[in-house]
């Protein structure tokens, strides 16, 4: 069974097609981050690129005294390096510094490359290794988008975490058997998306235009949900769970409310097996444009 890991973005920048209340006040972050302890969850994840996120987690570490069991995963800011970079190594330990800095902690658990391409840079994986050797952070990842850069990690032999998508309507990872040769290699692997970054969520009469090839899906999903009367969250999340080589979920929350109704679903399966199969069949070989978020905006349709 996964475990649950707090994912970042929407504390630290407005985030998600569903979101209508904008970004948290540090007040609510810090609530929210109580209620994930108390729920249970001891792993954190975020990154330089999610807006304030880091400085508040920060002042929530410099300001109260139950952080010790939790861990923390950041990434190295996008694009930070180019072909004309020179001296990866030091850029790599300052973005890693500056991280620490910001979080008020010594140490990460986890540091990933944020540009899934980073991944064929050997001088640059040299860069993840030599802080890991110093003791700066304890494993080295990226996360991906396409299955190929995952593919690239595992064959680096030196790779930890791999974060990756993973919902009802994205299966690549276990259809294709990614996520289980990454097992077989002793990576642990972390899933974000199960919610498709509010999508699953929304009416479909508020889906914007450039999305409306998506609303026959979502339509099929709340048949299903109906047909064998499971809640909506308590589907999204205990299909990814019901995966057994997947070892944390990572998702991110607007409000405590949410934060506990997901904590509950997790802690509380009750989904028929029978769903399960059904979704994994009724949902195959989605169009990217629907499961690919960086896709959305210009509305782009890829195949």
């Amino acid at each position: 069974m996964a475990q649950l890991c707090l994912g970042t973005v929407q504390f630290g920048m407005k985030y998600g097609i569903n979101n209508t209340l904008g970004q948290p006040s540090e007040e609510q972050v810090f609530e929210m981050i109580d209620t994930a302890i108390d729920g249970g969850i001891r792993i954190i994840d975020t990154a330089r690129a999610y807006g304030t996120a880091e400085l508040l987690l920060g002042n929530y570490f410099k300001n109260r005294k139950n952080c010790d069991s939790l861990q923390i995963i950041s990434k190295l800011r996008p694009n930070v390096i180019d072909e004309t970079t020179k001296d990866v190594d030091s850029i790599i330990r300052r973005e890693l510094e500056d991280s620490l800095t910001r979080l008020h902690v010594s140490q990460l658990d986890g540091y990933l490359l944020h540009t899934p391409q980073y991944i064929y840079n050997s001088q640059i994986l040299s860069g993840l290794q030599h802080l890991k050797t110093e003791r700066l952070v304890n494993h080295i990842g990226v996360s991906i988008y396409g299955l190929q850069e995952g593919y690239a990690a595992l064959d680096t032999g030196i790779i930890d975490y791999i974060q990756l998508p993973y919902s009802i309507f994205d299966q690549r990872g276990i259809q294709e058997g990614f996520i289980q040769k990454a097992k077989e290699q002793g990576v642990t692997i972390f899933t974000r998306s199960a919610f498709l970054q509010g999508l699953f969520m929304m009416d479909t009469h508020r889906i914007p235009i450039h999305l409306k090839h998506a609303v026959p899906c979502l339509l099929t999903f709340e048949k299903l949900l109906k047909k064998y009367n499971v809640k909506k969250t308590d589907a999204l999340i205990h299909f990814v769970n019901h995966e057994s080589n997947i070892d944390y979920l990572v998702f991110g929350v607007d409000t405590n409310a949410q934060l506990q109704q997901d904590i509950h679903s997790f802690q509380n399966p009750d989904i028929p097996q029978a769903f399960i199969e059904e979704a994994k069949r009724a949902f195959v070989d989605m169009n990217k444009s629907i499961i690919f978020p960086s896709l959305w905006a210009n509305g782009k349709k890829a195949e």
